[in-house]
């Protein structure tokens, strides 16, 4: 388990799939805006939220509020490469648990764990251009707007813009 000051990352149990695929899967217009691919209606017995083996590619980790133990979303590093020591960093909070800095702490939890645990050296974010909530909780914990990928994404209808960041270790240290 990973403990931030706000939050606590764990593995993924069983217990967590109905919250977060009611909350993160079900609502198209959330699932949306945190998933290149199309929504599809999913049964939660093969929730994108089940728990799978751990991967060389993948670290999964369900968000836990540390003030109540309530299950707060999801993160995850993913596309590890551990040839190039990088990774990316993908998170997706519940709407109940928005705007109280879980974010911003769930982001320093991975950003510490991927730099201090698995030895990495630069993590990327994407994220789309009108989230301000991710722009600013990646901005808090250091990360430096690289680019603006021009309408990459295809969301409620209209192509959208993604706002691309990057972190590296040593700019993490100084943080």
């Amino acid at each position: 388990m990973l403990r931030g000051e706000k939050v606590l990352l764990r593995a993924r149990h069983d217990d967590d799939v109905p919250a977060l695929h009611a909350a993160l899967h079900d609502d198209v217009a959330i699932r949306s805006r945190a998933d290149t691919r199309p929504w599809r209606p999913t049964p939660v017995g093969s929730s994108p939220f089940v728990p799978k083996p751990p991967s060389d590619e993948a670290a999964v980790f369900t968000v836990v509020r540390l003030a109540d133990d309530a299950v707060a979303g999801s993160a995850l590093l993913w596309g590890i490469d551990v040839h190039n020591r990088l990774a990316h960093v993908g998170i997706s909070l519940l709407p109940a648990m928005r705007g109280s800095g879980l974010g911003s702490d769930t982001v320093r939890v991975l950003c510490r764990y991927a730099f201090q645990t698995l030895g990495l050296h630069r993590l990327g974010l994407e994220t789309l251009a009108d989230n301000a909530a991710m722009i600013g909780a990646a901005e808090r914990v250091g990360f430096r707007r690289e680019g603006t990928l021009r309408d990459n994404g295809w969301v409620d209808g209209e192509f959208v813009d993604e706002a691309i960041f990057g972190l590296l270790a040593g700019e993490f240290e100084q943080a």
